[in-house]
């Protein structure tokens, strides 16, 4: 659907999602099922469909635009497999250059547009340079550019993601990828539903039963 036919104001969404080896079995079958439980969400709200835009780009051997940004009743999630190494920091270099590119097209068609996310998801370590991919995350927080969120599945290098990640990265209790993405769901649909310029409050994932833990 072109801007034309739905100029609602848009929260842009980039989830990095790990594909790696290492996630291949069970973390990887429960993401998938999380996936399309999140687009199934999103899509039933009628607000949340038409505003927020979803783009997928995992890192597994290399870093590929599994989906890119469209609204929730385009997002159709493809199966992710894994292989590979763990090129994040490459990664979240090519979440942040996507972001520009789709706020400047934002602008240029008068679409009005809330801060940004990245959503990254992981359960190793870099094994690429991310000093550069760091230093991006924290220019990009302090300017409001985006707003960057690390989740640790078992196995994560948290060292690692606190160096990289403003906020303290959350783990992930056990592989409770459908709680993760009703939060990230919900979370969306209410920003969609607030004011471009609004700060909304999120229910904090770490709480007594959810599904993070700090």
């Amino acid at each position: 659907m072109s801007f034309a036919e739905n100029p609602e104001p848009r929260c842009p969404c980039v989830l990095l999602l790990d594909t790696s080896s290492s996630m291949n079995g069970a973390p990887l079958d429960a993401l998938n099922v999380g996936l399309r439980q999140y687009r199934d969400e999103l899509v039933a709200d009628s607000l949340a469909s038409k505003r927020v835009e979803v783009a997928v780009v995992t890192f597994g051997g290399q870093v590929r635009t599994a989906h890119d940004f469209s609204t929730a009743e385009s997002f159709v999630p493809s199966s992710l497999s894994a292989e590979g190494n763990t090129p994040m920091g490459e990664a979240i270099l090519k979440a942040t250059d996507m972001l520009t590119e789709r706020k400047s097209l934002y602008r240029q068609n008068g679409i009005l547009f809330y801060r940004p996310w990245i959503f990254l998801i992981t359960d190793g370590g870099p094994t690429d340079v991310w000093l550069t991919a760091a230093q991006r995350v924290r220019q990009g927080e302090a300017s409001k550019a985006f707003s960057f969120f690390a989740v640790g599945v078992e196995g994560a290098n948290f060292d690692v993601l606190k160096q990289i990640s403003v906020r303290e990265p959350l783990k992930l209790d056990g592989l409770r990828f459908r709680d993760l993405f009703q939060w990230l769901s919900n979370s969306q649909k209410a920003v969609s539903r607030s004011q471009t310029t609004d700060e909304v409050r999120l229910a904090n994932p770490a709480a007594p039963g959810g599904w993070a833990s700090v």
